[in-house]
């Protein structure tokens, strides 16, 4: 298991699909408003890191720095940063422009890694230009 992924032990039946993103940021609010994910996959929960929840207390928990990166839950495991965005790309349909460019950038693991730093630092840069801080979810931890 890698530091970005994490595995809880509860009973198998539950299949958890949720996404935990910075919701101030444009382009993370965008991103997961127009990907889509397969039918069969089931529901993906969306979930604001700056708002007080469940998920971002079990993250913080965890020690997964949501200011490093999105966090995507699948059953009981946690992703984290370019692996969550990687297997979120797998879970996705193919079905119109945003979803098929989404495939090709980052279906391959290697190549996730390589341009997630790129996000993130446009992350960075348009927060700052808002004036928006850090979500801090490990402060005091």
């Amino acid at each position: 298991m890698t530091a970005a992924s994490h595995f809880r032990e509860h009973e198998p039946s539950d299949r958890r699909l949720r996404l935990v993103y910075d919701g101030a940021c444009p382009m993370c609010r965008r991103y997961v408003r127009w990907q889509r994910i397969r039918q069969e996959v089931g529901e993906l929960e969306l979930i604001d890191a700056r708002q007080n929840s469940a998920a971002r207390r079990e993250l913080t928990d965890l020690g997964i720095d949501l200011d490093e990166g999105f966090a995507l839950q699948v059953g009981e495991r946690w992703y984290h940063g370019s692996e969550a965005l990687h297997r979120l790309t797998l879970l996705g349909t193919r079905n119109g422009g945003f979803n098929r460019l989404m495939y090709r950038l980052f279906s391959s693991p290697q190549r996730t890694t390589r341009l997630y730093p790129l996000f993130k630092a446009v992350r960075s840069g348009l927060l700052k230009m808002l004036g928006t801080g850090p979500i801090d979810n490990l402060k005091g931890k």
